[in-house]
């Protein structure tokens, strides 16, 4: 798994750092999301995937680990 944020669409809300507090934290300053782990362990699978789900600015994306594969090998060529 690759987590991705777009801080540009990010509108503060801390709903990913409440399901994900060890992959998401958010500035101090402003409240954008800050990633802190883009390729978090097994056992935090699905809390990021709820912290994607729940995004009120879609502002998580998730690769799975056949994409992520999938595109290095592309990146090796």
């Amino acid at each position: 798994m690759r987590v991705h944020i777009d801080q540009e669409k990010c509108c503060g809300a801390g709903s990913c750092v409440l399901s994900a507090p060890e992959v998401f934290d958010q500035r101090e300053e402003d409240g954008i999301v800050v990633l802190l782990d883009a390729e978090p362990p097994a056992g935090l699978h699905e809390a990021v995937h709820e912290a994607a789900a729940i995004c009120p600015a879609a502002a998580i994306s998730v690769e799975q680990a056949e994409q992520v594969d999938q595109a290095e090998r592309v990146e090796r060529v």
